[in-house]
């Protein structure tokens, strides 16, 4: 019969929710530290694992990585989270997007090309209407040659941010209080 004592040494949670540790060491070698969005969602294994695998999973979608980071960082402007915006756009250099491209992302400017602005318009829309867009603004972006698998694909990656986003900018929930760069953006 098997022992009903627990084992002091053994994890309290359950393995499917304990942090993912080569996908944070992974993510601190490619940035050289911990971002401070993991940092904070660490807390919350569950939660972290979560974001980890909305993230793995964006990276496999039919999105280009450009395109990935389009989404990133549009819902990070819109969602006013200078830190996100900040990693997002150490991220873009580090896949060579190009500068004015990043920076027109940051400022919510145009972007030259047509199709890249479509999904940057799209995404900013979904944002700010919390999802509730009309068929006009998804024929817009399927006009520009995306279809409804990615309509979708794009949502993944605004969940993506979002999880990051609340949980940043929930006082206390990295023991500290709202950051004011999030603030002043």
């Amino acid at each position: 019969m098997p022992s009903m004592i627990p084992d002091p040494d053994a994890p309290s949670e359950p393995p499917e929710v304990m942090p993912d540790r080569p996908a944070l060491s992974e993510a601190e070698r490619r940035f050289g530290q911990l971002p401070k969005a993991l940092r904070t969602i660490e807390a919350a294994p569950a939660s972290l694992q979560g974001y980890l695998a909305l993230g793995a999973w964006l990276e496999k979608t039919s999105l280009s990585s450009e395109e990935q980071q389009v989404v990133l960082l549009s819902v990070s402007r819109e969602s006013r989270c200078a830190v996100c915006m900040g990693a997002h756009g150490l991220l873009a250099e580090m896949m060579d997007l190009p500068p004015a491209m990043t920076e027109a992302l940051r400022a919510g400017s145009r972007l030259p090309d047509q199709r890249l602005e479509a999904l940057r318009q799209f995404v900013a829309a979904v944002a700010k209407a919390h999802g509730r867009v009309d068929e006009a603004e998804v024929a817009a972006l399927e006009q520009a040659g995306y279809d409804r698998q990615q309509v979708l694909e794009v949502i993944l990656g605004i969940g993506m941010k979002t999880l990051a986003h609340y949980s940043d900018q929930i006082p206390g929930t990295d023991g500290q209080p709202l950051p004011a760069a999030c603030l002043a953006c």
